[in-house]
């Protein structure tokens, strides 16, 4: 078979090693994080849309990251919940489904880290430069951000995707829990793969390095900015803000990074599997409690909301 040009259009998902026995426990927790963490966000996208009083550049520009969080888990978990309860022999998806999946996956991926690139200049401009805000904040520029966080994606992953699916075939099993570029990649025994290799890597340096050195120059100066100031009311609500920030970003970071190198260590498979899937339900999940909680004024709309519904209940 690996000799051969693969020519079906039907791929095998090796998908997560669990027994028949932990299968249904393994489903109902993975169940109950996809409804959490879907119930989350799609509430607070309704809230902050409905919400006149909310309806702030910085909510506005907030929304960007729980779609993205709906894009991201919903690409992967109502497929990987129906494979767990089939047979591993069984977990059968098309080539194009696959090429699709991973597509989104990419998007999902590239998107976290511009959205919180904007995210951590909005909280720069709101911290060190309060009296312009709303001069510089204004809903156009939300707007433009909003578009330069997805138009920079679309295309930087529809390229690396590109240049996959051009390569022959010769595999036919995905050696992942969902299809990524990394897996599809695997799927071509070609020699000549130079192009692929160098855009892959490129794009994946490129991203992390312009997101994590944009995320610490900006808190660096938020910090500073802090230590300057007299006002300890302000900087504890500053420091409280950008620590949370920080701590999903470390996670989401950290994920990113162990997938990418365990896809080049076989023998890390198992821990592979385990990080990209932790990578679309953790921060996915922890985000609205993050972000929205720790935002005082939907912190204040959705305990309004849950009082007022006890109340009519009673």
């Amino acid at each position: 078979m690996d000799n051969l040009t693969f020519t079906n259009n039907i791929l095998l998902l090796e998908g997560l090693k669990v027994t028949r026995q932990s299968s249904y426990p393994v489903f109902t927790l993975l169940l109950l994080a996809y409804v959490f963490t879907m119930g989350c966000n799609i509430g607070l996208i309704i809230l902050i849309s409905t919400d006149k009083s909310l309806s702030h550049p910085m909510h506005l520009l907030f929304c960007n990251l729980p779609l993205n969080d709906i894009l991201g888990t919903t690409v992967i978990m109502p497929r990987l919940l129906q494979d767990i309860l089939m047979e591993a022999s069984e977990r059968y998806m098309t080539y194009v489904e696959c090429v699709v999946q991973a597509y989104f996956v990419h998007i999902f991926a590239t998107v976290s880290h511009t959205v919180l690139m904007i995210m951590a200049f909005d909280r720069y401009v709101a911290i060190c430069n309060p009296l312009r805000y709303t001069a510089i904040m204004t809903n156009k520029m939300v707007v433009k951000l909003s578009a330069l966080a997805w138009g920079v994606s679309v295309p930087a992953v529809a390229i690396l995707i590109g240049l996959t699916v051009r390569l022959s075939r010769c595999r036919y099993k995905i050696e992942n829990p969902f299809c990524d570029n990394a897996s599809l990649f695997k799927l071509s025994c070609e020699d000549s793969m130079v192009i692929n290799n160098f855009y892959g890597i490129f794009s994946t340096v490129v991203i992390l390095t312009f997101s994590l050195g944009s995320v610490l120059i900006t808190y660096g100066k938020i910090a500073t900015v802090c230590k300057r100031n007299k006002n300890r009311a302000y900087n504890r609500k500053a420091i409280k803000t950008c620590g949370t920030h920080i701590a999903v970003y470390i996670i989401m970071f950290v994920s990113c990074a162990i997938m990418v190198f365990f896809h080049r260590s076989p023998e890390y498979s198992e821990n592979r599997k385990l990080a990209s899937i932790m990578f679309h339900i953790v921060p996915p999940g922890l985000n609205p409690l993050v972000y929205g909680v720790q935002t005082k004024e939907i912190r204040q709309k959705t305990i309004k909301l849950c009082c007022g519904n006890k109340l009519n209940v009673r």
